[in-house]
């Protein structure tokens, strides 16, 4: 399974990809693998601020539905509008494509609580 080790992790399943004060958001790997094939992405949160570990939004596969948990406090300010219309994508670029939303950064101390690739792969026993 392919964690690139630029990007952090979440004991959750998210994967960041941190650009200055934006963190770009998604799910694992691992987590869509799980999931099974995801038919619908729903973020509810656009524009607004939430602490992290807050529920953004939700992931609906064929088999179940599953929330998206807040991996920094910020400000979601954009939302992969493609996944309206392609909610694969999550399934098939998981770190491309399948992004889900981007977060303006309220405090970047937070991100020395994630995980890197390394630690992430020990949390999952790989």
């Amino acid at each position: 399974m392919d964690f690139p080790q630029e990007l952090k992790y979440t004991k959750d399943h998210e994967w960041i990809r941190i650009e200055g004060d934006i963190a770009v958001i998604g799910i694992t790997a691992y987590a869509q693998g799980e999931l099974g094939d995801i038919v619908y992405v729903d973020v509810d949160a656009l524009g607004e601020t939430l602490d992290a570990e807050e529920t953004f939004g939700s992931v609906e596969a064929v088999k179940t539905v599953s929330d998206l948990f807040m991996p920094l406090t910020g400000e979601i300010i954009e939302f992969n509008e493609l996944l309206e219309s392609e909610p694969e994508k999550v399934n098939d670029d998981p770190y491309g494509e399948g992004w889900m939303i981007k977060v303006k950064i309220s405090d970047s101390s937070e991100i020395d609580n994630l995980m890197s690739a390394k630690d992430y792969k020990t949390m999952i026993g790989e």
